[in-house]
């Protein structure tokens, strides 16, 4: 995660060219690859995708992991299968390993185009959510907004305590 310090803010309007690429904005882009550029996209919810540190994204990965597979060794996910491998089909599509290239543009890829539902030439949302940068289609983020913001004050009011 990035430095608290160095939440990840701002909301920037961006085109896919028809190469499939992003321009991610430096004053989002900067802190999360602070360290190095490789990052993790991963699929959030149809309409948009969030790009992570992959250092971080892989200790936090490599942490539930394990512990899920000890939860198997020792006998407490019996009868729940079909929920392991559901986590294990999402887990295989889920994320995938990209690098920032230069000006911090980013290639979508396969399979990911598809989940964001953008075209080549079409519009999206990049906004900073604290902790890593997410990339919406601008009829998804609305909707989301339109549900989120007035629960806003009580949000930040119970993480302020």
């Amino acid at each position: 995660m990035p430095d608290p310090q160095d939440f990840i803010l701002g909301e920037f309007h961006r085109m896919l060219d028809d190469r499939h690429r992003i321009s991610i904005p430096l004053e989002l882009a900067g802190p999360l690859v602070a360290q190095s550029n490789q990052c993790i996209l991963a699929k959030e919810r149809p309409g948009c995708l969030s790009l992570w540190s992959a250092t971080l994204w892989q200790a936090k990965l490599d942490q539930g992991v394990e512990l899920i597979k000890q939860k198997m060794r020792a006998g407490k996910l019996e009868g729940r299968i079909g929920q392991v491998q559901l986590f294990g089909r999402l887990l295989s599509t889920r994320h995938k390993p990209v690098q920032l290239a230069a000006r911090a543009r980013l290639l979508v890829p396969e399979g990911f185009r598809e989940f964001l539902g953008v075209d080549p030439g079409g519009e999206v949302l990049v906004v900073g959510a604290a902790v890593c940068i997410e990339i919406w289609k601008p009829s998804t983020w609305v909707r989301y907004l339109a549900g989120r913001m007035p629960k806003f004050r009580r949000l930040f009011d119970h993480l302020a305590q």
